[in-house]
C-alpha cells in the first residue's frame, strides 16, 4: 500500500498526541496549528506549515481536531478556498450535527471527500491510541481512511451516512455527563457518611457499577486534584449540543443546570470531574 501524504490541523490536548501516533506509524506528516507552540517537537520527522492552504495542497488526506464550530467554520472556510477536489477530510472535532451538515457539504461540492470522525476517550487513550472512533461517512472513503483510523484507535465503528459519527458522540457524551455527575454525588455522599474515599472507589470499580469512565477518574478522585484530561467546559459544551439535537429527558435539565453553574463558578478549566468541587460548596437545601 502507497502511503498517502497526511495533514494534521489542530494539535490541542487531543490532537497533538493523535499526530503523534501518526508520525511514529511513519506516515508522511504535516502538521499545522494556530499556536506554533504546539508544532515544535514535530519539526524534526514532519513537515510544519504556518498557512492552513500550504497544508492542504501537499497532502491527499487532511484531519481536523478542532474546539467547537466556531474553530471548524474558521478552518474550514481557509481550506474551501483552495482546488480540493480528489482529497480526503476527516474530522475529528466534537461540534453540532448542523455544522457537520455544512462542512461536509462544503467539501462534497468541491469534489472532495468527508467523514466526521469523532473520539470517546481523553487524552491518555488518545496517546496510547486506544480511542474509540464512531465514524459517519461513504464505505469507500472509510477504507481509504482505515490504515491510518488504525493506528489512532482500538475500534472503528461506521454508525452511517455522513453526521452519524457526531450523532454517536454527542449520545456517549450524554452518557458520561450522567456518570461523571453520579459519580462525584456518591462521594461526596460517601464522605459526608464517613466512609474513606479510596475504600468507596474500589467498591463502585470492582462491582457492577464500575466502569472504565470511573476507574479512569479515581486517581483524581483520591488525590482531589484535577489537572484536565478532558475539560468540564468540553462536557457542557457537548450537551448543550446534545440538548439542540433533540436530547429533551428528565435528567437533560439537570445536567445542563449542573455544568452550567460549574462553569458560572469558575470550574470549567479543571476536568469534567472536577465538577465534585462545585457540587461540594452548594448550600444544603
Amino acid at each position: 500500500m502507497q502511503k498517502e501524504k497526511i495533514g494534521f490541523i489542530g494539535l490541542g490536548n487531543m490532537g497533538h498526541p493523535m499526530a503523534k501516533n501518526l508520525e511514529k506509524a511513519g506516515f508522511p506528516l504535516s502538521v499545522y496549528n494556530r499556536s506554533s507552540e504546539k508544532t515544535k517537537d514535530f519539526k524534526e520527522k514532519s513537515t510544519v506549515y504556518t498557512q492552513i492552504s500550504d497544508l492542504v495542497k501537499n497532502s491527499s488526506i487532511i484531519f481536523t481536531m478542532l474546539t467547537d464550530d466556531h474553530a471548524a467554520k474558521a478552518v474550514y472556510e481557509d481550506i474551501l478556498k483552495s482546488d480540493i477536489a480528489g482529497k480526503l477530510f476527516i474530522d475529528m472535532s466534537t461540534i453540532s450535527p448542523q455544522a457537520t451538515a455544512e462542512l461536509s457539504g462544503a467539501v462534497k461540492i468541491k469534489e472532495a471527500a468527508f467523514i466526521d470522525a469523532p473520539v470517546a476517550g481523553s487524552t491518555v487513550p488518545a496517546a496510547e491510541g486506544t480511542l474509540i472512533i464512531m465514524a459517519g461517512g461513504e464505505e469507500k472513503d472509510l477504507s481509504r481512511a482505515m490504515p491510518y483510523l488504525e493506528k489512532l484507535g482500538k475500534a472503528v465503528k461506521h454508525l452511517g451516512e455522513n453526521g452519524k459519527g457526531i450523532a454517536g458522540k454527542l449520545s456517549i457524551n450524554y452518557f458520561l455527563s450522567a456518570i461523571y455527575q453520579g459519580l462525584a454525588e456518591t462521594i461526596l455522599f460517601a464522605d459526608q457518611l464517613g466512609i474513606d474515599r479510596t475504600a468507596m472507589l474500589e467498591i463502585i470499580n470492582e462491582s457492577a457499577s464500575g466502569s472504565g469512565a470511573t476507574k479512569v477518574k479515581t486517581p483524581m478522585l483520591i488525590k482531589n486534584q484535577y489537572e484536565p484530561a478532558f475539560a468540564l467546559d468540553l462536557m457542557l459544551k457537548d450537551i448543550l449540543l446534545a440538548q439542540d439535537a433533540g436530547a429533551d429527558f428528565p435528567l437533560s435539565k439537570v445536567l445542563s443546570e449542573t455544568y452550567q453553574s460549574a462553569h458560572d463558578e469558575g470550574f470549567g478549566k479543571d476536568d469534567v470531574i472536577g465538577i465534585i468541587n462545585y457540587l461540594k460548596n452548594q448550600p444544603e437545601k
